[in-house]
């Protein structure tokens, strides 16, 4: 019965972690309201640009400490505190449409705190779903991931079907609809406690003697009782095997308050052979063992076993168990400066294209068509932020996947899936650059939302397996800040390419009627960056192929 109901709870908690993701990431539906917000304030689109970059400042500078105050304070208030960054950040924007003036200085300001609040609250809802689901994390936590990566659309789409064309109540349903989900997700957003038993699983699966079982101690659940059922601890611990030095036994469970397995007080073990037995688990983590961020998809699928029980084995170890790599070492390392240089070289390309494409949009409808009236140009707008979106969510499902096919059944590495994901930003601004009738420009963002997707999906895995599964949150922290850097660089250029080929209206209003022109110069320096980006990658795959070759020499000659 008790199972039946945290069940249940655990499946509402995964619902409400789902929704909050849904509200996380509306960074990329701003270009869907951008041109007229900039047109009604008389913004340049550098100006405007400026103001999308604080938006992306606030979602990735901020991982390392969002991500430590989660594992520490657990997830619950950084969902009430993104929750109301989320509303604060975009009131403002309405109530700046509406009387048609604001500082671009708080209007920045603004916008970075929607990144905040949504790098928060998501942050707050994958961990969330990994500690509820422990044996099926790849599961629970793909779907606040795709809730993120669906957000614009789902914005655009309900944006575009019930306000067509008004964007002052599309500003509206940003900031109700953001603060709405995260608020009311709040309240049924909790970590559940696990219920069965530890136990033993010696090696080979038989030959188990009542001496190696392991189960909790009746003080142990007194304390869980008396804490209030059904929540758990913020530091609760998910399942992970140990093997004790004097059985070699692999050791399963689920992990009590404090995240370690407890030998049973009724056996009669002293205090001391509890402690013994607690050193021998030195994978023990306060935190819940992996760490997940908004675009990972999760790393240890490979120690799973059928059965739903994860079984570690201490001598054939996955890499990323056996490393752990983080803080200054990392910043030592050349593999981390490689990879930090390919995440800011194609996300800077992606986020180019999304923080523009409405742009791109207004530019080339203008030329080719001038009849076109406001409502038109917003519904199309929405549409390539509805495209980019799905995109987006496509490529991290087939980047996924795809990776875990590279992996084992090719034995090849992960990082091929950047080949594939610089390939596919090439192709994009290849079309970028030649495409003049607006029609087809979906080819565009249909081609940016695929490659950014395939980047996002498959490299938090790559960050796991080449640094460590323990550090990879503060590991992904670190990396999230190159998209900082690179998309400064590569929107404000754009917004200069795109500022020198406009005109000012009697109103003040800008525009730029030469069509592709306007911005053709920003895609050949995002073309160059592609061929960057995949000589980087490819160097990168060669360097980690021949430090694996020397580790695998190495082991060879230890055994020998």
């Amino acid at each position: 019965m008790l199972d039946r109901q945290l069940h249940r709870a655990r499946v509402v908690s995964s619902v409400a972690a789902t929704l909050i993701s849904l509200a996380c990431g509306t960074n990329y539906v701003y270009s869907a309201w951008a041109p007229q917000f900039a047109d009604r304030l008389h913004l340049t689109t550098t100006q405007s640009n400026l103001i999308g970059l604080a938006g992306n400042l606030g979602m990735y500078s901020m991982g390392v400490p969002i991500g430590l105050f989660v594992d520490h304070r657990g997830p619950r208030p950084a969902v009430i505190v993104g929750a109301f960054l989320l509303g604060l950040g975009y009131f403002p924007f309405q109530a700046a449409y509406d009387n048609a003036s604001g500082s671009v200085a708080l209007m920045c300001f603004f916008s970075y705190l929607t990144g905040l609040g949504g790098c928060m609250a998501f942050a707050a809802s994958v961990k969330t779903s990994a500690l509820n689901w422990p044996h099926h994390r790849g599961t629970a936590t793909a779907f606040p991931l795709a809730a993120f990566g669906l957000s614009a659309f789902f914005f655009s789409l309900f944006g575009g079907v019930f306000f067509p064309g008004n964007t002052s109540v599309f500003l509206m349903l940003l900031a109700a609809g953001t603060f709405g989900l995260t608020f009311v997700g709040f309240f049924v957003l909790r970590v559940y406690p696990h219920t069965s038993s530890y136990h033993a699983v010696p090696n080979g699966g038989a030959g188990l003697s009542d001496s190696q079982q392991l189960r909790r101690t009746p003080s142990e659940e007194a304390k869980r009782t008396s804490r209030g059922f059904p929540e758990a601890e913020p530091g609760m611990s998910s399942p992970t095997a140990y093997t004790t030095p004097e059985t070699s036994t692999q050791v399963v469970g689920d992990g009590g308050a404090d995240g370690r397995a407890e030998p049973s007080s009724s056996r009669g073990e002293s205090p001391s052979a509890r402690t013994d037995i607690e050193a021998a688990l030195p994978y023990a983590h306060a935190d819940g063992a992996e760490d997940v961020d908004e675009t990972s998809s999760l790393v240890s699928k490979s120690s799973s076993l059928p059965g739903d029980v994860l079984v570690q084995n201490s001598v054939d170890m996955d890499r990323s168990h056996r490393v752990d790599i983080r803080g200054w070492r990392l910043l030592c390392n050349l593999d981390f400066w490689q990879l930090f240089a390919i995440m800011g070289i194609l996300a800077g390309i992606g986020l180019m294209t999304i923080n523009n494409i409405g742009h791109d949009v207004n530019a080339l409808w203008k030329h080719y068509d001038d009849s076109v009236d406001e409502s038109f140009l917003v519904h199309r707008q929405q549409l390539h932020v509805s495209i980019l979106s799905v995109g987006s969510f496509t490529g991290r499902l087939v980047s996924g996947v795809g990776s875990d096919f590279l992996v084992k059944v090719l034995k090849a590495s992960r990082a091929w899936c950047l080949v594939v994901a610089s390939f596919i930003f090439f192709v994009a601004q290849v079309c970028a650059l030649n495409i003049t009738n607006p029609q087809l420009l979906w080819l565009l963002s249909g081609l940016s939302g695929l490659g950014y997707g395939f980047l996002f999906g498959v490299f938090p895995s790559i960050v796991a397996e080449t640094f460590g599964i323990h550090g990879l949150s503060q590991n992904w922290g670190f990396m999230t800040l190159s998209p900082v850097i690179s998309g400064n660089v590569f929107n404000l250029f754009y917004g200069t390419v795109f500022d020198s080929h406009s005109i000012v209206g009697d109103g003040g209003e800008r525009s730029c009627p030469d069509g592709l022109e306007c911005y053709k110069n920003a895609y050949f320096v995002t073309l160059g960056a592609c061929g960057l980006g995949l000589i980087v990658t490819l160097s990168t795959i060669r360097h980690q192929y021949m430090v694996r070759l020397k580790e695998e020499e190495s082991k060879g000659t230890a055994t020998d």
